[in-house]
């Protein structure tokens, strides 16, 4: 358990029934789409949509039901995922004759934003953001300096995405491989793809909002209706070489663009939020974003990914770029 605040942590940590992490489950190669999967059974059995009253994410109380966090209070809190996908001891997969596989190491964080049982990145404060920013870039470096080659912090948010834990909370994977998306990625960053290039000149629509050099878009090419990116228009490979001034702007954004999508769609929005920072190697050329992928194209009307988008991987936009980077962006002249 890590626990992260902006000042001493004094409370004892309550009795907890030991448990262990399960560390089973493997990665098969797909030979058709060049792509490692995860197989992992083991998270069938996970939590599934807890009453309020057995939230496991929420504090212990002295005499109460027993929780992930064994305190009475905390300011933010991660540990490691018990339903881990991927694990340091993970077994040797038996050897299959038509199968490529692999042991399905890395690491797997549940990150809690806190102790209260509902909110969202912009709900939550501009401080409390600075202190996930502050914790993300701590797991950042310590997981690669452990040698995982890829590392992405992530939030679903919403049932249509498949969220089983309403407590606000995401999470962090920690890959022993690249994954195939952003190994493409790393590899146009080499060749010279440039973020600033796609903002410049008529770029300037696709714009949402824009504090000092950080940048929140629409890309041109989103997959997503509303689909929003947040960038600093200077290279940095993560978030740990931001400078004071850039990380608080980027967590002013990330709460911004989440108040919008709410105001937009009049609802808490579905959707998914990660962090794609370079995998380990990459650094010198790869250009962090964020990008937060909304799986509505309207008020209660859900983007399925049906079969076109399945069988081969095309998808199809129902909201041009810049249209959906307009219309956000006159929900700030609104508010």
């Amino acid at each position: 358990m890590r626990l992260y605040g902006y000042g001493p942590h004094d409370h004892k940590s309550l009795p907890q029934t030991p448990s262990e992490v399960a560390a089973g489950g493997e990665l098969r190669w797909h030979p058709l789409r060049q792509e490692w999967n995860i197989y992992a059974p083991h998270r069938q059995n996970r939590t599934f949509k807890p009453s309020i009253a057995d939230d496991p994410l929420a504090p212990t109380l002295p005499g109460g039901v027993e929780t992930e966090i064994p305190f009475e209070n905390f300011e933010l809190a991660i540990f490691e995922n018990k339903f881990t996908s991927l694990h340091r001891d993970a077994p040797h997969p038996s050897s299959n004759k038509i199968l490529e596989k692999s042991q399905a190491l890395g690491h797997c964080d549940v990150v809690v934003y806190g102790p209260e049982a509902s909110g969202n990145i912009y709900t939550i404060g501009q401080s409390k953001r600075r202190l996930l920013a502050a914790a993300w870039i701590d797991r950042y470096q310590a997981l690669l300096s452990d040698g995982h080659k890829f590392v992405i912090p992530f939030e679903n948010r919403g049932d249509e995405v498949g969220v089983t834990l309403h407590h606000p909370h995401g999470q962090i994977y920690a890959f022993s491989i690249i994954p195939t998306v952003q190994m493409k990625a790393a590899t146009a960053f080499e060749k010279g793809f440039n973020i600033r290039d796609i903002l410049s000149g008529d770029g300037s629509a696709f714009i949402v909002n824009k504090i000092g050099d950080m940048v929140a878009f629409c890309p041109p090419f989103a997959r997503f209706p509303f689909e929003v990116w947040i960038a600093p228009l200077n290279h940095h490979p993560g978030p740990w070489s931001f400078s004071d001034t850039e990380l608080e702007d980027y967590c002013f954004l990330l709460g911004d663009v989440t108040r919008r999508y709410d105001k937009f769609f009049e609802r808490d929005t579905a959707s998914m939020m990660s962090l794609h920072a370079s995998p380990l190697g990459y650094e010198r050329s790869f250009h962090f974003t964020t990008q937060f992928y909304p799986i509505l194209r309207d008020k209660n009307r859900v983007k399925y990914l049906a079969s076109i988008e399945q069988s081969t991987g095309v998808f199809t936009v129902d909201v041009m770029p810049e249209f959906a980077a307009q219309q956000l962006r006159d929900i700030g002249d609104r508010v």
